[in-house]
């Protein structure tokens, strides 16, 4: 195919002006969301556009995507190998900002309504390898210039194991651009059979120990850390843990070996969507200065859950998946003892393993006066439980960054957190020494134990019920924290900078 003659140009990061920047993903909020994955895709070419860069977006036209775009043109058509039909390549804006979006049309893989990653089952798309390695396919071909676009980015930005081939194909491309790879959960790596990879047409080459081949299967995450000029995860202490086999999945020795490519850097969130003093979706707006405002919210939420509406009750919140990873085992342990109180109600919007969902349900059918839960994922009920509840559970075994925990901590509810990755990075514990500096945030917990969680919410539900004006002070602490998204996008700006001088450095040798 032809190609654009551009290559990637030097860069300093202290002038980012006209960057180009593709940032591939699987899902971008509101496009299709799954998880926090789909809200940093967003704000991160965003922030960089702000910061001068000329950032776009890619993703594969799921249904519910190619509705949201706007101003949506055809841009040209692809013949890929595997592929039946052409891929049509769309361009449009972000719904929100003006954020230019390619989407990859393949209907015979994207255009299915739901999941990306699962049929109405739960269970994973049979032909998830083939359908993410032509998003990769498409993605390396973008990436080297097509003359329709009149642009290729000196600097392509994977997501995860779906996006993690990308790198690989591109590795004997002359003119490719400089490759950042960011791991968002490393639990996920995109593992597939030898039969698999022998059928989906890769390059025998790369079925090795120092390619993409993991314990004799394929691994799509190995792509991207093996083959890209830099690695990252998404909180400095979940890449510290990554390297050790505890969290590692495996993987703990290669991302040891690759040593200085590998790096955490903090996710940030939108200020401009999670703002409880400008959020459309809540009854009641409030700030700092008028946190009192926000106990309309909590009857709003008490009401909407059907629980008796009581600006006196302990309410806490839950929002996120059903699997193991994010403890919810720990909540359902300990919820006989702690809904003896019965002014502690807890509220949960969550999806996941069906057993764990009918757990919850069942549970809620035993406490209808204090326990409301929807099963599913909703953005309004979302912003609505981050307004309306006390306290905020995330007693995740590992969390890489977590988001929940940042927005509560705008919102001032308070998070009550396990102390592992993003959220040890983020929220401040609770402590006599803490809380009479000031510095206090919210609640960590050490051990991923039932008790220990009980006996941070008793420890959390002493200091509300004792102390209104040490909790107001605590909650409104949490409120003035800053994880935008500027400070994030100025050290992946660095990234990119170390990225481009790796790959001068390789093309000059």
């Amino acid at each position: 195919m032809e190609q654009l003659s551009s290559s990637p140009s030097s860069f300093n990061v202290a002038t980012p002006q006209g960057l180009r920047v593709l940032v591939a993903s699987s899902e971008a909020h509101p496009l299709i969301k799954t998880g926090g994955l789909a809200d940093v895709a967003a704000s991160l070419p965003t922030a960089l556009r702000q910061l001068g860069c000329d950032a776009r977006l890619i993703l594969p036209a799921y249904p519910r995507a190619a509705r949201q775009l706007r101003e949506p043109k055809p841009v040209c058509e692809l013949r890929m190998p595997g592929c039946r039909a052409n891929v049509r390549i769309l361009a449009g804006l972000h719904p929100d900002h003006d954020l230019p979006v390619y989407l990859v049309d393949a209907p015979e893989s994207f255009a299915r309504e739901g999941n990306p990653y699962t049929d109405l089952s739960g269970r994973d798309w049979g032909d998830n390898a083939e359908r993410f390695l032509l998003f990769c396919r498409v993605i390396a071909v973008i990436a080297q210039g097509l003359p329709a676009m009149n642009w290729q980015p000196e600097v392509l930005h994977g997501n995860d194991w779906q996006t993690g081939l990308a790198p690989a194909l591109l590795q004997d491309v002359p003119n490719r651009p400089a490759t950042v790879f960011t791991i968002h959960n490393l639990a996920y790596q995109g593992l597939f059979d030898r039969a698999t990879y022998e059928r989906i047409g890769l390059p025998p080459a790369l079925w090795s120990l120092s390619g993409l081949e993991f314990h004799q299967r394929l691994s799509f995450i190995k792509g991207g850390i093996v083959f890209s000029d830099r690695v990252n995860t998404v909180s400095p202490t979940y890449a510290a843990e990554v390297r050790t086999p505890r969290f590692g999945c495996g993987l703990d020795g290669l991302l040891r070996q690759i040593g200085g490519r590998f790096s955490g850097i903090l996710n940030g969130i939108d200020y401009e969507v999670w703002n409880p003093d400008s959020d459309p979706l809540i009854l009641q707006r409030y700030n700092r200065e008028h946190f009192g405002l926000k106990v309309e919210n909590k009857l709003d939420l008490q009401r909407e859950f059907g629980l008796p509406r009581s600006e006196d009750a302990f309410v806490l919140g839950y929002i996120g998946r059903l699997v193991e990873q994010k403890g919810v085992d720990l909540i359902l342990a300990i919820l006989p003892e702690l809904l003896r109180d019965p002014r502690v109600q807890l509220i949960v919007v969550a999806a996941g393993e069906r057993l764990t969902e009918q757990a919850l349900l069942d549970i809620a059918a035993k406490y209808p006066r204090q326990i409301g839960v929807f099963i599913g994922y909703d953005e309004t009920r979302a912003h609505r439980i981050e307004a309306g509840c006390d306290v905020f559970l995330m007693p995740s075994r590992f969390e890489p960054c977590g988001l929940n925990q940042i927005y509560s901590l705008r919102y001032g509810s308070v998070p009550i957190v396990h102390r592992t990755g993003g959220l040890a990075d983020t929220v401040v514990n609770s402590t006599p020494d803490t809380l009479a500096q000031g510095s206090a945030t919210g609640f960590l917990f050490e051990e991923a134990q039932p008790l220990a969680l009980l006996n941070t919410i008793w420890q959390a539900l002493r200091l509300y019920r004792d102390d209104p004006d040490g909790w107001r002070r605590l909650a409104t602490t949490g409120m003035t924290q800053d994880f935008s998204w500027e400070a994030s996008a100025r050290q992946y700006l660095q990234l990119y900078s170390d990225a481009l001088a790796e790959r001068q450095q390789a093309v000059s040798a």
